[in-house]
């Protein structure tokens, strides 16, 4: 383990604002299959007794954006602040959003349903649709936990298709057993589900186009299945691949794709890691706490659960009070 303490540089940067770390309100979003890990986990102040599926942790849809929890730009949203303050936020005068990310943490109380996401040029073809590339990095998984991650090798459209009619839909996927610390790519047009008992973080680009394929016979709240998506779904899956081709890895660079780069981290107890500016940073701590120190000497504290953004123009350091491990994503 890296564990090195060096000086930190100071440079001087002609800014608009205070540059810090920053943290963000989440959005909570009840869904038919979520639970309560989230308290449990990370002490989420979610509402009780509802189910809780999908906590976004950064956001920039149309609908839904995320709110900066913290310092003096704390009420305003990602957009607003990312527009006021392009090169010190992103490091180009020229960015222009959506943000790239939308990060998530997920708890699957339930199954998922059966789903796909398109790719540009399916989103091309369609006329419709926002393209959807993810990973899924596995924080807590009970014994026997599944997901079902592609198709079986040689399952083609048509074989998808009379599945889909006899509700044989997971015969056709691949059924892979996980475990906590594994992360999981999903390219856009790879069908897919999260079975029980998983609590994941996941990273994707912002997008929020989801084609059901198949519900396991649910119904909503007011007694009616859920809207499926079949059309859409068959025209989205990729039946040239496979999951036999999708990677897992579970140490170092765990994602390196043409949307965003992640890495794993794991410091120490009293170990202190440099941030440099150049390069905006998004930081999701898995498990341990401590601060990010400025070279101005104000810090932000951070702890297991939190979602981080650390702007392009910030230099400073974490300093780990605990055994940490943490989710590193570039773009």
């Amino acid at each position: 383990m890296n564990c090195t303490v060096d000086k930190m540089p100071r440079r001087n940067y002609n800014v608009r604002m205070q540059v810090y770390p920053l943290k963000f309100e989440p959005i909570y979003k009840q869904r038919i299959w979520g639970g309560q890990k989230l308290r449990e986990f990370f002490n989420k102040d979610i509402p009780p007794f509802e189910k809780i599926g999908e906590s976004w942790e950064l956001a920039d849809l149309p609908d839904d954006k995320s709110v900066i929890a913290n310092g003096e730009l704390a009420g305003q949203t990602l957009a607003e602040v990312i527009e006021k303050y392009p090169k010190e936020i992103t490091g180009s005068e020229n960015f222009s959003g959506p943000f790239p990310l939308l990060i998530k943490f997920l708890d699957a109380e339930d199954i998922l349903s059966v789903q796909v996401h398109p790719a540009p040029e399916t989103c091309r073809r369609m006329g419709k649709g926002e393209p959807k590339t993810e990973c899924w990095y596995i924080i807590s998984a009970e014994p026997d936990a599944v997901i079902y991650k592609g198709l079986k090798k040689g399952v083609s459209r048509e074989e998808f298709a009379e599945a889909i009619k006899k509700g044989s839909v997971t015969e056709k996927l691949a059924k892979v057993s996980v475990e906590a610390g594994q992360c999981h790519f999903l390219p856009a047009g790879t069908a897919h589900s999260i079975g029980v008992g998983l609590l994941i973080a996941e990273i994707q680009t912002p997008s929020d186009t989801t084609y059901r394929v198949f519900d396991f016979n649910r119904v909503n709240d007011t007694g009616r299945p859920r809207q499926l998506h079949i059309e859409e779904a068959l025209e989205s899956i990729h039946f040239d691949a496979s999951g036999d081709n999708l990677s897992v890895t579970t140490v170092g660079r765990l994602v390196d794709c043409e949307y965003f780069k992640m890495d794993k981290g794991h410091q120490a107890k009293g170990c202190e890691m440099l941030l440099a500016p150049g390069e905006i940073k998004t930081l999701i701590i898995l498990a341990g706490f401590g601060a990010i120190m400025g070279a101005d000497g104000i810090g932000v504290e951070f702890k297991a659960g939190d979602c981080l953004l650390v702007p392009a123009a910030y230099e400073g350091a974490m300093q780990f009070a605990d055994d940490t491990q943490y989710l590193a994503v570039t773009i």
